[in-house]
């Protein structure tokens, strides 16, 4: 009997979730080294991934996992690694190699105290810009915020999905609290998951260029082995993927790669939005800040405070066009984050006027409190 996902209503730590996410969108190899707070994805996924037919494999070091991931993904399979700041570190060069290549997989980073080693048992939320550009060189990311367990099982599917649409790298920027969290995750039926496959070539082998876009900007992705030539490097490439060094050669290159986010932002960007329709205060949050958030906007709006809550579910793209729109209605942003104000920076490069940008920081072990925010609020 063939083995099929964990269907129905669960009671399920967040890394659990978001590793039965990755089997549920069809990922069958993980690479990965154990740290905290993500280890728990790996034990959990070095498990069930076998019993799908999967690989996973322990690599010595978390270069070695993201150029096994790679490897992977160009063989033909949905790659996955997990990881946390310092093991993230070390990873950004393969995910610049993935961003050059064009490589389809997903990158989990389950935030801890920073930097260095920092608190590695604890919540932060300080690697908001390294997701964006810890890698060197022009290139555009998806990230991926979520603020539950839930979330983490459909946002990793989410990731998989774009990741293949686009033939990118995606990151899930997830943090310790929502890792470590436990609560209902509902798994549906595999019938009612939406998958996104790659783009395979249309033409035979003899007629196929691995970098001709035909206009759509992302190209077909032949699989090594399957007949077709396949030459991939970090180099500034041509449509053959061969070597070409010249600066009208980079800027056509490197455009694209920009071009194939920036122009589907309207796509990619996903937010909600609460209690904002007659919101005088916008507070902007993410992950497992988001849900303190909410909570001081339910206290706020008992005492007759119109707060509302934008809270960012895609970090990168960021959503400056939604921002922009809030900076006309309300009073005042807040933007809760447990770091010194990565995202803060992005609101205020967001909105023309002179709106005021409160920011209630902390640099991470602990949870910023709703009254934290009810309070900055109220003395601001």
């Amino acid at each position: 009997m063939s083995v099929k996902i964990l269907t129905g209503t669960h009671y399920m730590l967040g890394d659990h979730a978001c590793a039965e996410g990755a089997i549920a969108a069809g990922c069958r190899f993980f690479a990965g080294y154990p740290i905290t707070p993500a280890t728990e994805i790996a034990e959990w996924i070095s498990i069930r991934l076998p019993k799908f037919g999967g690989v996973y494999i322990q690599m010595e070091d978390e270069l070695a996992s993201m150029a096994a991931v790679i490897g992977a993904s160009c063989g033909g399979l949905k790659s996955m690694t997990a990881t946390s700041g310092p093991g993230f570190s070390l990873m950004v060069e393969n995910i610049g190699l993935a961003v050059m290549m064009e490589v389809p997989c997903v990158v989990v980073n389950i935030q801890r105290g920073a930097p260095s080693t920092g608190l590695p048992t604890l919540v932060g939320q300080a690697d908001v810009m390294q997701a964006k550009w810890g890698s060197h060189g022009d290139y555009e990311i998806v990230a991926y915020a979520p603020a539950s367990c839930q979330e983490m099982f459909d946002l990793t599917i989410e990731a998989f999905n774009t990741a293949e649409r686009y033939r990118i790298p995606v990151i899930i920027l997830s943090d310790e609290a929502v890792g470590h969290l436990r609560e209902k995750v509902v798994i549906p039926e595999e019938k009612a998951i939406k998958l996104i496959e790659r783009k395979k070539p249309d033409v035979s082998p003899e007629e196929y260029i691995p970098y001709k876009t035909n206009g759509d900007l992302v190209p077909p992705m032949a699989i090594a082995g399957e007949g077709y030539f396949v030459h991939m490097t970090g180099l500034t490439h041509d449509e053959r993927g061969y070597p070409a060094i010249s600066g009208e050669a980079h800027e056509k290159l490197v455009r694209r790669l920009i071009d194939k986010i920036q122009k589907n932002r309207g796509d990619i960007i996903k937010f909600e939005e609460i209690e904002t329709d007659d919101a005088d205060i916008l507070i902007v949050s993410y992950g497992i800040t988001a849900r303190s958030s909410l909570k001081a906007v339910q206290i706020l709006r008992k005492e007759k405070i119109k707060a509302g809550l934008l809270r960012l579910i895609t970090i990168w793209p960021f959503p400056y066009e939604k921002i922009e729109e809030y900076a006309k209605k309300v009073s005042k942003i807040v933007v809760a984050e447990i770091n010194s104000g990565q995202v803060r920076g992005e609101v205020l490069k967001a909105i023309k006027n002179d709106l005021p940008v409160i920011g209630v920081h902390k640099l991470g072990g602990d949870l910023i409190t709703p009254y934290e925010i009810v309070e900055k609020i109220k003395e601001d």
